[in-house]
C-alpha cells in the first residue's frame, strides 16, 4: 500500500490537502479523505462554529428551581436572567422574545400572556429525553430562523433497551419509560412530569395563597423502516393552572437613614390557565451516504386565559431618623387591576430539508418552510389608581370655581378583538467547507435565508457567514469571525399595539452583527482546560420600544427606535476537579437605544457586568458523595421610568428619558448535595432487589443558600402630598431546602 499526498481541489484559491490511499489493484481504487476535525464528533453534531455544547447529564443534576437545560444555560457568560422562577433568558442585550428554540430542528413557542415568573411553570424541554444540546449566542448559521439574539437546538434521544427512570422531590416529580424492539427498528420514549411550587413561593414573605400546578406529557417515537428510510413522531401536551389569592404584604425599603415601610391589603384573586399542544411527524431518507432528505409536518396549538380582579390598598409608613419611631402618615392610596384576556394560537405547516455531502469535509444544505398561523386575541385590561382620594392620572378640572372635574381617568385601558390567519414562507441555502490552508485548518460556512409574512407583506433577506482558522501552532488556538444580518420577525406580541389592536404596518426589527472569538485549549495540573473569549457588536434599527415588568414585555407597536450593543464574554471550562467538568463565566455588555431621535439611553435589558459559575466536586475518600454549585452575580437591570401613562391611558415610552432607575444587583447561590447509592459506571451490580437498579441517588438541594432578597421588578406607589413615586421592590424567593430522589431501572 502506497501513500500519496495530493491536492483535494484545484478550484479554490487555497491549497487543500488530504490523505489518499492507493490500492495496487488493476480494477479497484479506494480513496479515503481525512476529516478536518474542529470538535469532537457526537450526536447532534453541527457545522455552526458559534455553537456551545451543553451536557444533558449536567443539566439534570444542576440545582435549579426550574431545573433542566435553561438552569445550566444561565451560567454561560452571554446569558442573563434576573429571576430564578422563569426558564426564559436574555442574551447579549436581547429580551425574552428574541431567542429561537428548536426540538429536533422544529421551532417551538412559549406561552405569550405570562406576566409573572411564577405563572410560567415548566420548560417544554424535558432533560430526561435529551441527548444533545446546541446553543449559539449570536452569529448563528442560515438554517436557523429569524430572531436577533440566540438559537437553542435540542435533540431527543432514542432508547437502546427497556428502561424506567424517575424523580420525586418536594416540588414535583417525573417518570420516563423507554423501550426498543429486539432489532432496534422501533424505539419509543414516554415521559410525564408534575410540579407544584407552592412550598417555594411561600418563601416570598407575604400572606398569599398560591396554588400553582403544572404537568405535561411527551412522547418520542421512531421506526427505522430500513437503513435508508425512517420515521419519527414527537408529541407534547402541557397544562398550567395558576391560582393566587393575595391577602396582605409588608415591604421595607429605602435607606438605613430613612427606612420606609409600605403595608398593603388585598381583595380578589387571579386565576390563569395555559394549555399547549404540539405534534411533529418526520420522515428521513438517505438514498446514498452523500444525501440526507427530511420532510417534517408540524402543528402547534396554544390556549391561554388570564383572568384577575385584584383590589389593593396601601399605607406608606416612615420613621423618625433619631428615635426610629413611626411617624404619623397620611400617605394612603389604592388601586384596582382587572383583566379578562383570552388568546388562541395555532400554527401548522411543513418543512423540507436536504443535505448533500460530497465528502466528509463539505456540506450543501437547503430548506423550505411553509407555515399557516391562526391568532385569536380577546383583550380587556385596565387599571385604576387612587392616591389620597384622587384618581391618577388626575381628572382635568373643567370649572375651577366649582371644582367640577372631567371624566374618571384610568391609569391604562387596553381592549381589542383580533382574528388573523396569515401565512409565513421561508427558505435557506448554505455551504460549509473544511480544508487545509498549508498546515492550518480552515472552516467556512456561508448562507442566506429569505422569508415573507403575508400579514405585513414584508420580505426579509438575511445573509450570514462564519470563518475559522486553526493555525499549526504549538499552542492550541482557534480564531473565529461570524456575523450577518439578523431580523426579529414580528409575531403576536410585537404586532399588538397599545390600543389592543394588531398593527399590520409593523416591520421586522433588524440587527447587523459581528462576533470575533478565540478558543484556547491547554493543560493545567495535567488536566484539559479551554478558555473562550468573544467580542461582539450589534447595530440595530427598526426597533420597537418596550418596557419590562417582571417577565412581561409590552411593546409600543411602532418601529420608531434604533440602537446598538457591544460586549465581551469569557468562559474558562475544564476539569477543576479530575473527571468532572466545571466552568467560570464573566461578561461585560451594554445595549442602548434612541427613541424618536431623543438620544441614547440604556434598554431595559442592559445587563452590564455579570459573573457566573458552575462547579462540580466529589469527596476523594467517598466518591459517592457529590456536590454541584451554581453562583450568579449580575448588576441590576434598568427599570426606566415608573412607566408613565398619557391622557389616553397608554404607556409613554418617552418618559424613560426623564426618569432612570436601576434594580439592585441579582445575587444567588444554589447548592446540590447528592449521595450515589448505585452508580451506572459500577461494574459489579448489586444482587437481589437492588440489582434491578442501574442508578439510584438521593440528594438535598439548597435554593438561594444565602437567603438573599433579590428584586425582580418595582411596584410604583404615588405619594399624593409630595407627588413622588416610590419604587416598592417586588421580591423573589428566599432559602428553600428540597429533597430529591432519582432512580433508573
Amino acid at each position: 500500500m502506497k501513500k500519496l499526498v495530493l491536492p483535494l481541489s484545484l478550484m479554490v484559491p487555497f491549497l487543500i490537502f488530504s490523505q489518499q490511499r492507493k490500492k495496487d489493484t488493476a480494477t479497484t481504487r479506494v480513496t479515503d479523505i481525512e476529516e478536518v476535525v474542529f470538535q469532537k464528533k457526537s450526536t447532534g453534531r453541527t457545522n455552526d462554529l458559534t455553537n456551545v455544547r451543553i451536557s444533558a447529564k449536567e443539566a439534570k443534576s444542576v440545582a435549579s428551581i426550574n431545573g433542566g437545560i435553561e438552569g445550566l444555560l444561565k451560567t454561560l457568560p452571554s446569558v442573563n436572567s434576573n429571576t430564578e422562577l422563569s426558564s426564559q433568558y436574555m442574551v447579549r442585550g436581547g429580551n425574552y422574545d428574541e431567542n429561537l428554540i428548536y426540538i429536533n430542528d422544529i421551532e417551538i413557542y412559549r406561552p405569550f400572556l405570562i406576566r409573572n415568573s411564577q405563572q410560567e411553570g415548566m420548560s417544554i424541554i424535558n432533560p430526561d429525553m435529551v441527548s444533545a444540546v446546541n446553543f449559539s449566542a449570536g452569529g448563528f448559521e442560515a438554517k436557523y430562523g429569524d430572531k436577533m439574539s440566540s438559537a437553542l437546538n435540542i435533540y431527543y434521544r432514542e432508547p437502546e433497551k427497556f428502561e424506567v427512570s424517575g424523580e420525586a422531590s418536594l416540588i414535583g416529580g417525573r417518570l420516563t419509560t423507554g423501550l426498543a424492539s429486539k432489532n432496534k427498528k422501533f424505539t419509543a420514549l414516554f415521559s410525564g412530569r408534575y410540579r407544584n411550587t407552592n412550598l417555594v413561593l411561600n418563601t416570598l414573605k407575604e400572606d398569599t395563597d398560591f396554588n400553582p400546578t403544572y404537568w405535561d406529557f411527551q412522547s418520542y417515537l421512531n421506526y427505522h423502516v430500513s437503513d435508508k428510510f425512517s420515521m419519527s413522531f414527537i408529541g407534547y401536551y402541557s397544562k398550567n393552572d395558576y391560582e393566587m389569592i393575595p391577602k396582605a404584604k409588608s415591604v421595607t425599603f429605602g435607606s438605613l437613614q430613612q427606612p420606609i415601610t409600605v403595608n398593603i391589603g388585598y381583595a380578589g384573586k387571579e386565576n390563569d390557565q395555559y394549555k399547549n399542544m404540539m405534534g411533529t411527524f418526520s420522515m428521513n431518507y438517505k438514498p446514498t451516504d452523500n444525501w440526507k432528505l427530511t420532510l417534517d409536518a408540524f402543528a402547534y396549538q396554544n390556549r391561554e386565559r388570564e383572568y384577575y380582579t385584584i383590589q389593593s390598598a396601601y399605607e406608606l409608613q416612615t420613621f423618625d431618623p433619631v428615635t426610629q419611631q413611626p411617624v404619623t402618615s397620611f400617605d394612603v392610596g389604592g388601586q384596582i387591576e382587572h383583566a379578562r384576556n383570552d388568546l388562541f394560537v395555532r400554527t401548522y405547516g411543513t418543512q423540507f430539508r436536504a443535505k448533500f455531502s460530497p465528502n466528509v469535509n463539505t456540506d450543501f444544505e437547503v430548506g423550505f418552510k411553509y407555515e399557516k398561523e391562526n391568532l385569536k386575541d380577546l383583550t380587556n385590561e385596565w387599571k385604576l389608581v387612587d392616591s389620597a382620594g384622587y384618581s391618577l392620572p388626575r381628572p382635568e378640572i373643567i370649572d375651577p370655581r366649582t371644582g367640577t372635574t372631567g371624566d374618571l381617568k384610568l391609569a391604562y385601558y387596553i381592549a381589542g378583538q383580533n382574528n388573523i390567519e396569515p401565512t409565513r414562507l421561508s427558505a435557506y441555502a448554505q455551504y460549509s467547507q473544511k480544508f487545509y490552508w498549508g498546515a492550518s485548518k480552515v472552516f467556512v460556512n456561508a448562507g442566506v435565508r429569505v422569508a415573507n409574512w403575508s400579514f405585513n407583506k414584508e420580505t426579509i433577506f438575511s445573509p450570514r457567514a462564519q470563518f475559522a482558522i486553526k493555525p499549526d501552532w504549538e499552542s492550541d488556538m482557534l480564531f473565529k469571525i461570524s456575523g450577518g444580518i439578523y431580523y426579529q420577525s414580528p409575531f403576536y406580541k410585537e404586532i399588538k399595539d397599545l390600543d389592543g389592536n394588531f398593527n399590520s404596518n409593523i416591520k421586522s426589527q433588524r440587527s447587523i452583527q459581528v462576533i470575533l472569538a478565540n478558543d484556547y485549549e491547554f493543560q493545567m495540573y495535567d488536566r484539559p482546560f479551554k478558555l473562550t473569549t468573544e467580542l461582539y457588536y450589534k447595530k440595530m434599527d427598526n426597533l420597537i420600544p418596550y418596557y419590562m415588568d417582571n417577565v412581561r414585555i409590552r411593546y409600543s407597536g411602532q418601529n420608531n427606535s434604533k440602537g446598538y450593543a457591544y460586549g465581551i464574554d469569557t468562559r474558562l471550562f475544564g476539569e477543576f476537579v479530575p473527571g468532572v467538568d466545571s466552568w467560570l463565566s464573566a461578561s461585560y455588555a451594554r445595549v442602548y437605544e434612541n427613541i424618536d431621535g431623543r438620544g441614547d439611553i440604556p434598554r431595559p435589558t442592559d445587563q452590564r457586568l455579570r459573573f457566573a459559575m458552575f462547579y462540580q466536586d466529589y469527596m476523594p475518600s467517598f466518591p459517592s458523595m457529590r456536590v454541584n454549585l451554581t453562583l450568579v452575580y449580575a448588576m441590576g437591570l434598568p427599570t426606566g421610568a415608573p412607566v408613565m401613562f398619557n391622557s389616553n391611558g397608554q404607556p409613554d415610552f418617552g418618559s424613560a428619558y426623564n426618569y432612570q432607575q436601576t434594580l439592585p444587583a441579582y445575587k444567588r447561590v444554589d447548592l446540590g448535595l447528592t449521595k450515589v447509592f448505585i452508580d451506572p459506571k459500577e461494574k459489579n451490580k448489586r444482587s437481589g432487589f437492588w440489582g434491578n437498579f442501574e442508578e439510584l441517588t438521593l440528594g438535598v438541594q439548597v435554593f438561594n443558600a444565602f437567603n438573599i432578597n433579590n428584586t425582580v421588578a418595582n411596584q410604583w406607589i404615588t405619594d399624593y402630598n409630595s407627588n413622588y413615586m416610590y419604587p416598592v421592590p417586588v421580591r423573589l424567593t428566599g432559602r428553600f431546602f428540597n429533597v430529591k430522589l432519582e432512580f433508573k431501572l
